[in-house]
């Protein structure tokens, strides 16, 4: 120990400095994950024909009732791996002809659902989604081959990879991996996962939705495969008309509990994943269009879509065809499996760390109004063993700025004026690892 602390004194490190043997393990998660096993899943589902929403459920090779039963026995099968750590069920609901110019006939649309049951708070809940569905040029056609290759089997392989990994682990908190139907149809499953989360009083931290991560070349000519995009809604949908107005006088209007989301694997990036270029982008969704975190949002619960930087919609909802000289068609040979694997790693080490991380402060307050030195409180959190405290300018898209401030739960930052920053706090766990930051809900003298 005492040659240890002296190397620690050597090379310029503190004690502080060491990481925890989970921060540390982020980096053989990350190692884990296996393009082959990604590529096999993303053909498997291709080979099914079309998983369109309405599309054949009896046949054990065609249709998205052959899918699913195979995402479920696959989530079986890493479940029987694992001691049986795995809840694995389907989560349906009856969708109607009067619900949508996109149902075509009534039908049930049906998830996938398997939960890791946390040690500590099995009801808090981090969560993956990827799509079951496919579709072909008119969504209405539930015959024509519609193999989604990249929309997204990809998003489906990265989640089931993620629970392959994930599972050999124990975490505080619960982690869900889901494959949700009824996406091109209107968002149905994720709306059905949302309130059966809602119903059940789950807590849940923060959902992950990854919607086509597996394209490198966009229709514009660009081809990169580190760079991926970031959405979130910069505000809670669900927010008061007391707490918009509020938001006029002392600022926000980029810090809902998404926004920071999106802030938190950012930075997680960042720090486990360099070589990678995430790219937060301030809208809910691609312009006009929506993704399965959406339904999550509008109940109140932090979520995000995860995808490609750089679409080619000569794949996307096209019938499979060439036409004047353009192969058109979403099929396996567009998909890059070390790029899938890649934005993979990303949700894999952000669900571990939300995993492993208290659940962000509630209450926190903040004061300063006219003084020289910002204030911030807030509840303490079970778990936690200390706090940070971020500040950043009102211009900047991260966190410029922090410093840990120990087990307490109120603290001043002295000569730090609250007019010229936003400010939030992150609770921090005995391994190090934090949660999401938390922006102040109010005020205090």
């Amino acid at each position: 120990m005492r040659f240890f602390t002296l190397l620690l004194l050597c090379t310029g490190l503190s004690m502080a400095q060491v990481p925890s043997d989970h921060q540390l393990d982020l980096y053989h998660i990350i190692d884990e994950i296996s393009a082959d096993r990604i590529e096999n899943d993303v053909r498997k589902q291709a080979g099914f024909g079309t998983r369109n929403t309405f599309s054949d459920t009896l046949s054990d090779t065609r249709g998205i009732g052959a899918a699913r039963r195979w995402i479920k026995a696959e989530f079986d099968k890493i479940s029987a791996d694992c001691g049986g750590c795995l809840e694995v069920f389907y989560q349906k609901d009856l969708v109607t002809t009067d619900m949508g110019s996109r149902v075509p006939k009534d039908a049930y649309v049906v998830n996938v659902v398997a939960i890791q049951r946390g040690s500590e708070n099995p009801n808090d809940f981090v969560m993956m989604s990827g799509d079951i569905d496919s579709r072909a040029s008119d969504t209405m056609d539930f015959t024509t081959d519609a193999p989604g290759a990249n929309d997204n089997a990809s998003g489906m392989a990265g989640t089931i990879e993620a629970a392959r990994v994930l599972s050999k682990r124990q975490f505080s908190n619960s982690i869900v991996y889901v494959g949700l139907s009824g996406e091109e149809q209107g968002l149905f499953g994720g709306k059905g996962l949302a309130d059966y989360a809602k119903k059940n009083n789950w807590n849940v931290i923060g959902f992950l939705n990854n919607d086509m991560i597996g394209n490198i070349e966009g229709v514009d000519g660009v081809i990169d495969n580190r760079e991926f995009r970031i959405f979130s809604e910069p505000t809670d949908p669900t927010e008061t008309d007391r707490e918009r107005g509020a938001r006029r006088f002392y600022g926000g209007e980029v810090d809902g509990i998404s926004r920071q989301l999106a802030r938190y694997i950012h930075n997680s990036v960042q720090t486990y994943m360099p070589e990678m270029r995430p790219m937060m982008v301030y809208r809910l969704d691609r312009f006009g269009r929506g993704g399965h975190h959406r339904p999550f949002n509008d109940l109140g619960f932090a979520g995000v879509r995860i995808m490609e930087a750089h679409e080619n919609y000569t794949q996307q909802h096209q019938d499979i065809r060439v036409e004047n000289g353009i192969a058109y068609g979403d099929v396996v040979a567009h998909v890059n499996f070390p790029y899938a694997r890649k934005l993979t790693a990303v949700n894999a080490i952000n669900l571990a760390q939300l995993a492993w991380a208290p659940t962000r402060p509630q209450n926190v307050k903040i004061g300063g109004i006219v003084q020289a030195d910002a204030r911030l409180a807030w509840d303490k959190v079970d778990g936690a063993v200390g706090y940070r405290v971020y500040w950043r300018d009102t211009t900047s898209p991260i966190w410029d700025h922090s410093r840990y401030v120990g087990d307490v739960n109120e603290f001043t930052l002295d000569g730090i004026v609250i007019d010229n920053f936003f400010f939030g706090v992150a609770a921090v766990g005995s391994d190090g690892i934090e949660s999401i930051v938390s922006f102040p809900s109010g005020t205090m003298r």
